[in-house]
């Protein structure tokens, strides 16, 4: 698969973070139509599970699984995503539109169902498509290498998936716009003190996922 989720306990509170990883580490989980579906699947299962109340074939009410603190949304090996594969993007009129049957297969649109936080444990490039995916989460953590850039101005594209809105509340509009129109690299150290990042890993040993660990549990 090209999406990987697991179930993990954390071990301080005794609950559970469901982790959602991205899984074309040769390609710096780029995404293309394959990645976007499984990419939906997950977090469409996950809010179902997360969700205030839902009803079960008679109609009755369950809750929520309560014992699900947080989601942790991370890539597998060196990078968080480095955008749309450009051999197979998903059709942007397609992830821009609000009819249902593409919300279905819109993974921003169901991360924003998800009945619990989203944390996302960033490194290496989070380029573009990537950018606007870790927009999509509550709380953003990176490490030393994590490096944001958005290039939709190099190839004449616009943002489908909010990265216009959401940027500039994280780092205001001059800065949203300096980062957009110039397709700049923003470091690690320049996204925390600009609002981007809400924490960085400290030291060597570190992980931006263990300390997503941290912050679920």
């Amino acid at each position: 698969p090209v999406v990987l989720t697991r179930t993990i306990e954390l071990p301080n509170s005794g609950q559970h973070a469901v982790v959602v990883s991205l899984n074309r580490p040769d390609r710096l989980n780029c995404f293309n139509i394959e990645v976007v579906t499984q990419l939906s699947s997950a977090f469409r299962q996950i809010a179902q599970r997360t969700s205030l109340a839902q009803r079960d074939r008679d109609g009755n009410v369950d809750g929520n699984d309560d014992t699900i603190a947080a989601v942790i949304f991370t890539g597998e090996g060196r990078s968080f995503c480095a955008g749309a594969d450009l051999s197979d993007p998903p059709s942007p009129i397609d992830q821009a539109s609000d009819l249902p049957h593409h919300l279905h297969n819109n993974p921003v649109y169901q991360m924003s169902k998800v009945g619990v936080p989203i944390i996302g444990a960033l490194k290496g490039h989070v380029i573009t498509g990537g950018f606007e995916l870790a927009l999509a989460c509550d709380i953003l953590v990176g490490d030393k290498s994590t490096t944001f850039r958005d290039t939709h101005v190099k190839f004449g594209l616009a943002p489908c998936w909010g990265l216009s809105q959401k940027l500039q509340r994280k780092v205001g509009p001059g800065r949203a716009k300096l980062i957009s129109l110039t397709a700049r690299k923003v470091t690690a150290l320049q996204a925390y003190e600009w609002g981007l990042l809400d924490l960085v890993a400290s030291g060597e040993s570190m992980s931006s996922f263990d300390r997503a660990m941290q912050v679920a549990d």
